[in-house]
Parts: C-alpha cells; sequence; structure tokens
C-alpha cells in the first residue's frame, strides 16, 4: 500500500495523517485502491478498502468523520464520527476522531493549531475555493477556537496542477487574473494558487505551510484524477486526527 504522508505534520507525534493512492491491496483497473462507493466500484471492495487504509495509519472506520461533499462554503463543527451530513469542510477540537477528505482533483487543505490541538480538513475544488472555504474555515477556527494563525500548520494536499486544469471563458469573471493562465487560447485556472495565498493573507508563516508537488492528472500510476479518467475514476481519502491521551 502506499500512502502519502506529509513531512510538516510529521513533526506532530500526536497527529495522525495519511492520503490514500491508487496502490493498496492489489487493487486492478479501473478504479485501483478507491475509496469512494458513488463511483460505481464494489462496495464490498471499498469497505475492505477502507478498512485498510484506517488500519495502515492506525485508526478505525468507526473513528472516521465523513462528510457528503456538495462544492459548497459549508463549514461543519464534529464532535463524534460517522456521517456529518452536507458540508465541504470539518473542524474538531476532539481527539481520535478522523476527518476525512474524499478528492480525485479538488485541493484537500489539512489543518492543525498546535496550540489548541484543533484540526480541520478542507474540500476545496474552484467552487468551494470562489466561495472562499478556506477562509471561512481559518475564520471559524479563530471565532470558535481563539486560534491564532502564526499557531497554523497546514498541508496542501495532491490535486490537479493549473497546466492541466483548462476552465471556460465564464471563469475569468470569476477569479483575479492572477491565477488564470491564458495559452493558445485555453483558460486554465490555479486553484492552489488561490487557496495559497489566502493561507498568506491570514499571516501563517510560510515554513508552516507545505505545499504537495503532486499532480494527480499527471501522477497516472499513483492518484486518482476524473479530469484525466472520467467516470473510471476512484476517489482518493486524506485523513487527519489527533490522538487521545
Amino acid at each position: 500500500m502506499k500512502i502519502i504522508q506529509s513531512e510538516l505534520l510529521k513533526i506532530f507525534p500526536e497527529i495522525i495523517f495519511g492520503f490514500s493512492t491508487k496502490i493498496g491491496l492489489d487493487r486492478k483497473e479501473p478504479y485501483f485502491f478507491n475509496m469512494s462507493v458513488t463511483v460505481g466500484d464494489n462496495e464490498q471492495n471499498v469497505k475492505e478498502n477502507r478498512e485498510a487504509f484506517f488500519n495502515q495509519i492506525n485508526l478505525r472506520t468507526s473513528q472516521i468523520a465523513f462528510q457528503k461533499q456538495v462544492h459548497t462554503d459549508v463549514v461543519r463543527i464534529v464532535d463524534k464520527p460517522g456521517f456529518v451530513g452536507e458540508s465541504d469542510a470539518m473542524i474538531t477540537d476532539q481527539p481520535n476522531i478522523g476527518l476525512a477528505i474524499s478528492t480525485a482533483d479538488c485541493t484537500p487543505i489539512f489543518i492543525y493549531d498546535k496550540q489548541k490541538k484543533v484540526i480541520a480538513a478542507v474540500h476545496s475544488g474552484w467552487r468551494s475555493t470562489q466561495k472562499r472555504i478556506l477562509e471561512k474555515t481559518i475564520l471559524m477556527l479563530r471565532e470558535n477556537y481563539h486560534s491564532n494563525p502564526g499557531n497554523l500548520y497546514v498541508f496542501v494536499g495532491p490535486s490537479i496542477s493549473q497546466k492541466n486544469y483548462e476552465v471556460g471563458k465564464e471563469f475569468i469573471e470569476l477569479f483575479d487574473n492572477r491565477y488564470m493562465l491564458i495559452n493558445n487560447g485555453k483558460i486554465y485556472l490555479d486553484v492552489v494558487g488561490v487557496n495559497i495565498d489566502i493561507l498568506y493573507g491570514f499571516g501563517i508563516p510560510k515554513n508552516q505551510i507545505e505545499i504537495s508537488n503532486l499532480c494527480t492528472y499527471d501522477e497516472k500510476s499513483l492518484l486518482h484524477s476524473y479530469r484525466r479518467d472520467g467516470l473510471s475514476s476512484g476517489r482518493a481519502l486524506g485523513i487527519i486526527a489527533v490522538k487521545g491521551d
């Protein structure tokens, strides 16, 4: 099984983190080591995949909080595992709850407040990015937990790179020009760049932000990509949790 780790989050022994890939349990195409029950994969296989992944990072299925991601700016405070409803970001100050983000190109963002021992997990596709879900998550951390941005450590996980993310002309009115690349009449959007600038805008130190250099579209043998594989694409899960006593 191949699991992507965060070098930044590794410095905290109390943090559990892992990001799944296509590689695990010798699963074959089209879905490979898939974590989603909504893409057409065999549900028993998905259950086994999840359990194997969670066990590998020392969690159980019963400890994971799942959301139905609907590309909104809804941020949900979580105090127990299980299904939490429709949202695209979760926050918890409770130990032993793994916050799960499902992706296949969208930007996954994982936050740890080392002082308050609070974690957040954000699913930021273009719609949620345009609605500034990451900004709203950090504001909720500040308002509900008195988080200081100087104490936040952030891992921005694998997602589709700008050079592979072609969008329509209507996006020019949705995003600042500095996030748009126009090449041979085609328009490409930098979703990660928008979110990084939000982090910088809060004053989070650059050395407390880790940005994965893996592009989901380019890493065909390693990562799921809906833009590349369409309906035959599986999904990854990124999980963050704080260990309990």
